[in-house]
């Protein structure tokens, strides 16, 4: 993974401690359905495109960003599809980050999928009924980019004050008033 500048001035002064991140997962399709990933070069593993916005970067440029510099694939955002926070990830050499990730829905427009930067060994386009091995991250946010639902995120599972387990209450009507 490349490390953005403001990253590296960032880890200079806080160490290895846990950041708190933003990060875009781009889920991009071509016009024939198929779904765009990469092979990681510090895993092996194939996986679907991100990466962490530039300070004042808004997600979806991002989004199209990332996608060209990994895979040389021109593409347009469509929608948000998923806005999680994920478990934290300790890398390698000991630094500790946490993201919370928005995957944007990508449609490519032009450029042939190709490696274009160092974080890929290989590219390429995937039916999704013959996808290579990727992890529940991947999958899951491919499942929900195929989807026509409202954006999805975690639920609250507990009253962020009491921590007392969420109900959900009766819809009831408002005063009337007669006329």
């Amino acid at each position: 993974m490349a490390i953005p500048d403001f990253l590296r001035t960032l880890r200079a002064s806080a160490g290895q401690q846990l950041l708190w991140l933003p990060g875009v997962t781009a889920i991009v399709f071509d016009d024939e359905g198929r779904v765009l990933l990469g092979r990681r070069t510090d895993t092996r593993k194939w996986s679907v495109i991100g990466g962490i916005p530039e300070p004042g970067e808004q997600p979806a440029a991002c989004a199209v960003r990332e996608v060209f510099e990994e895979t040389a694939v021109h593409c347009v955002a469509e929608r948000v599809v998923l806005v999680q926070a994920v478990d934290p990830v300790t890398y390698p050499n000991g630094d500790i980050c946490q993201y919370m990730d928005i995957t944007i829905r990508c449609r490519a427009v032009g450029g042939e999928a190709r490696v274009n930067d160092d974080e890929s060994l290989e590219v390429g386009w995937f039916t999704v009924d013959a996808l290579p091995e990727l992890n529940e991250f991947g999958l899951f946010r491919i499942k929900q980019a195929m989807s026509e639902e409202p954006t999805w995120f975690d639920p609250m599972t507990a009253d962020p004050v009491t921590a007392a387990p969420m109900t959900a209450a009766p819809m009831t009507a408002g005063p009337t008033t007669a006329g």
